[in-house]
């Protein structure tokens, strides 16, 4: 007995839950951190300029990819591809559209874990009176898992199985659940990021101190709007811009391409597909800049921010920061920021579940609760070694390869798929068929050819990632016949753990090395855990194409 398809019940839904889909925590945590780690406004025109040349792009190409296989009764990723060209590898290729989701699920939720319990810390006053430092540690309390000291025996790995327990039980309610959430979520997201980021756009000079006396929130962001235009020739501030394309759009995931699988096949895609991008980016660009670097500058200093951004500051600083608001007022800053956090989060985070549910449907007829609880058994699975060993890294782990690594390779791969192969006349087709706006003919042209070649460029890139993201320097000794020297966070030396085994030739400590050590057994587990979770999936395909033989629905 067949499963019913389901569908979106109103494009206002489809929309906020494409841009929930893109609109996550890298909005927040990761962009500000990104443009203030190169260059400033310097950082924005390389990024604007990725986002059109490669995010639009990919928006049309996985938006048309997906209402097209969904013609076929396709919602996931191998049959997706399947159905737009047949051979039987290409749908191995689609394995990435699923493995991707759930590896980035599972320390995605563990995040996500975070700002419910800073929330709720926050309505409890629990940093009131702290220091700075006194801030930072209670995140390393809490997410040292033997040592915890933050008032609730092992608060990590509760609050990541409640959040993982709310996130399956939403997905269990189907795409009416994920909607319902969608126009809840994106609309208080957005309120409490619009008043946030009117108090720093307030802060101005009075969140000077004695020890900070020239602390301006104002030069935080003259700092991210003022063009540096000499840096716009360095390339690694164009590999950090198209890098956090990836991360902004959820693109090279497969969740866009299941979303639009569920739409019918004359609705629209262009309009769709660029209004949750331009939604996303308004989000990202107006009020992620708006929010965490001008109200630490306010406080701190800008050359504090510039010395120390990083993806922490939004759990080890923001809450002192708060603070100096007065109880009432941080206590309704950490709801708003951490409330935010959460919302974003978890738009996101639902739609990492619908590949996999879209295939188990598809392919042996689960239905939703089947599809929802295995989904949530296996982000279970994968996940609490991320929770449980995250001083270990194991979350960066699985953040490099899945959350960074396979969305190159796959973006790259569907997109010379959808322009070389399934080819630019029908792709061009599909995009513009019963589309409400005028496609850019120019589109055409940057799909086939722009698109592709700059994402080999970012793929080659991070293969060979030259010695300090030095690009320009790298490029002139190879030219001077000096060579091309990796530096340890490329994709070959990290394979090798170069940089962990560089910190062990250097240390003296024999604890230091014991502990590095440690890290590279658990680094292994983890990639033996990713590389499990892949062949998982590749065998699910297979033995779905094995029964899709023998009902004749196969294609070889």
């Amino acid at each position: 007995m067949s499963v019913k398809s389901e569908s979106w019940g109103s494009r206002v839904g489809l929309i906020l839950a494409m841009a929930g889909n893109a609109v996550g925590l890298g909005n927040f945590l990761r962009f500000p951190v990104q443009a203030v780690q190169n260059g400033g406004g310097a950082f924005i025109i390389p990024y604007l300029v990725c986002f059109l040349l490669m995010g639009i792009p990919l928006l049309y190409i996985e938006w048309a990819s997906g209402r097209f296989g969904g013609k076929f009764g396709n919602h996931s990723t191998p049959y997706i591809l399947d159905s737009m060209v047949k051979g039987r590898i290409l749908k191995y290729i689609g394995v990435f559209g699923i493995f991707t989701n759930v590896a980035v699920a599972a320390y995605y939720c563990y995040i996500e874990s975070w700002t419910m319990s800073y929330v709720y810390h926050s309505l409890a006053g629990t940093f009131e009176g702290m220091s700075q430092s006194g801030v930072a540690g209670f995140f390393d309390s809490y997410v040292d898992i033997a040592q915890s000291t933050t008032g609730i025996p092992f608060e990590a790995v509760i609050f990541y199985i409640l959040c993982l327990l709310l996130n399956t039980y939403i997905l269990s309610k189907g795409l009416g659940g994920i909607e319902k959430v969608a126009k809840i979520g994106m609309p208080l997201l957005i309120l409490f990021g619009m008043i946030l980021a009117i108090r720093g756009l307030t802060l101005g000079t009075s969140g000077a101190s004695d020890l900070f006396p020239d602390a301006n929130a104002w030069d935080g962001l003259n700092f991210l709007w003022t063009p540096q235009y000499s840096s716009l020739l360095d390339l690694k501030v164009w590999m950090a811009a198209a890098g956090q394309i990836f991360f902004t759009l959820s693109v090279g995931m497969g969740t866009i391409h299941c979303y639009a699988a569920y739409m019918k096949p004359k609705d629209d895609i262009a309009l769709n597909a660029v209004s949750a991008g331009f939604m996303n980016e308004f989000v990202e660009v107006v009020l992620g800049s708006l929010i965490v670097i001008p109200i630490a500058a306010g406080y701190l200093g800008l050359d504090w921010v510039i010395e120390n951004a990083g993806f922490g500051m939004a759990f080890q600083t923001m809450p002192y920061l708060f603070q100096q608001w007065g109880p009432l007022l941080a206590a309704l800053a950490g709801l708003f920021w951490f409330g935010l956090l959460f919302f974003a989060g978890i738009t996101s985070s639902l739609a990492m579940g619908t590949p996999w549910m879209g295939f188990m449907r598809d392919e042996f007829n689960w239905g939703r609760n089947k599809g929802a609880w295995s989904f949530g058994l296996l982000i279970l699975v994968m996940g609490l070694p991320t929770v449980l060993f995250f001083k270990q890294g194991v979350f960066d782990e699985y953040d490099y390869w899945a959350g960074t690594v396979s969305l190159v390779v796959f973006a790259m791969l569907e997109t010379i798929l959808f322009s070389w192969i399934f080819g630019m006349k029908k792709g061009w087709a599909e995009i513009t068929s019963g589309a409400d706006i005028k496609v850019p003919s120019i589109y055409k042209f940057i799909i086939k050819f722009v698109t592709p070649i700059m994402l080999i460029i970012i793929f080659l890139g991070s293969l060979f990632k030259p010695l300090n993201n030095d690009w320009s320097g790298n490029i002139s000794s190879l030219f001077s016949g000096n060579g091309w020297k990796l530096d340890n966070g490329s994709i070959i030396k990290t394979i090798t753990h170069a940089g962990i085994r560089e910190k062990i030739a250097l240390a003296t400590d024999p604890a230091v090395i014991s502990q590095l050590e440690e890290n590279i057994f658990y680094i292994n587990i983890a990639r033996f855990l990713l590389i499990g979770l892949f062949i998982f999936i590749s065998s699910l395909v297979y033995i779905a194409f094995q029964k899709r033989r023998r009902e004749g629905r196969a294609t070889l």
